[in-house]
């Protein structure tokens, strides 16, 4: 069965650049991004760790951890990361697990069940491992995103998506299309004109259904 938004994150423990790690105590009480790729010493994987390695401080700052996920060894991975890093010009302090077992994989269904590593593999017998999951503090999944091979990842989208999943997170908020930080978000149904008035302060009325409201500041 897939997993699904609000799904408790399986937890594992594996090998990886940063030793063993267990995801939900590594974690603590942060957010998570674990997202996968199809296998080391690759052109569109490389760009896209890069990308998540030139945005570590902003990862920090938003109290948010990343791991990546490959079925290649710790060893590739280190090796590999030195390429990361001379694309990035940045370090890629972030772990890289060794998923050769397939074990996330399939725990977090990026590959049919039967799946297998033959030898002499070559990306596309993997190229459904290309996935990201947004993980809560509170162990459960906010956000699933799935990429063809061909398409290298938006981390900018991703980032925002991170920021509008903390800005409406146990809050009746929720954001608009397209929105960016700083931008009024939507009030929930759950509330009335006078309580998300008490609540949020001045609300736009565009419909009875599509009240704004200027996000609160966390």
């Amino acid at each position: 069965m897939s997993l699904r938004i609000n799904d408790v994150a399986p937890n594992f423990t594996v090998d990886s650049t940063a030793g063993k790690v267990t995801l939900h105590d590594w974690m603590g009480d942060s957010y998570a991004i674990l997202f996968s790729h199809p296998k080391d010493f690759t052109p569109v994987c490389t760009t896209e760790f890069a990308a998540v390695a030139q945005l570590a401080k902003e990862w920090e700052a938003r109290n948010t951890k990343v791991m990546g996920v490959s079925v290649d060894s710790v060893e590739d991975h280190v090796k590999w990361k030195n390429d990361i890093e001379k694309v990035a010009g940045a370090p890629a302090n972030f772990p890289i697990i060794d998923d050769r077992s397939l074990e996330v994989s399939k725990l977090y269904n990026m590959l049919p069940a039967d799946a297998y590593l033959p030898d002499g593999r070559t990306p596309a017998d993997s190229a459904t491992v290309r996935t990201v999951f947004i993980i809560g503090p509170d162990k459960k999944i906010r956000l699933t995103l799935a990429y063809p091979m061909s398409v290298g990842r938006n981390f900018a989208e991703i980032l925002r998506a991170l920021d509008a999943i903390q800005a409406t997170d146990g809050v009746p908020l929720a954001t608009p299309a397209n929105w960016v930080p700083g931008q009024d978000v939507i009030v929930g149904l759950a509330l009335n004109d006078e309580e998300a008035k008490a609540q949020f302060g001045e609300i736009d009325v565009k419909l009875p259904y599509l009240r704004m409201a200027k996000a609160p500041k966390k």
